[in-house]
């Protein structure tokens, strides 16, 4: 399978908590948050609905994405998710 940079947002089946991630491979990445493979910030909060992700040609404009969102005020980084997800849906279906 071909690696892809991208960053991704998680959410709680209730939309409470988020976590930014930068990653090559979104849907090995979306997988094992989902089956709580690795453990870490999203395992203990249940953050395993993918609700936003971006592709980049190269790693480091996927860092440097990620960082910036992570700057950014909870609003924000909301605003950002509805404008690709409006109801917040789980888009890991849209990867496989």
């Amino acid at each position: 399978m071909i690696k892809v940079p991208s960053i991704y947002i998680l959410t709680n089946e209730y939309n409470t908590t988020i976590y930014v991630g930068v990653t090559n491979d979104l849907l090995r990445r979306s997988w094992e948050h989902k089956n709580k493979v690795s453990e870490g910030f999203t395992k203990e909060y249940s953050l395993n609905k993918l609700v936003y992700y971006e592709f980049f040609d190269v790693m480091i404009e996927a860092i440097q994405r990620e960082k910036q969102i992570k700057s950014w005020s909870r609003k924000r980084k909301n605003d950002l998710v509805e404008t690709m997800n409006p109801k917040w849906e789980d888009l890991y279906g849209t990867l496989v």
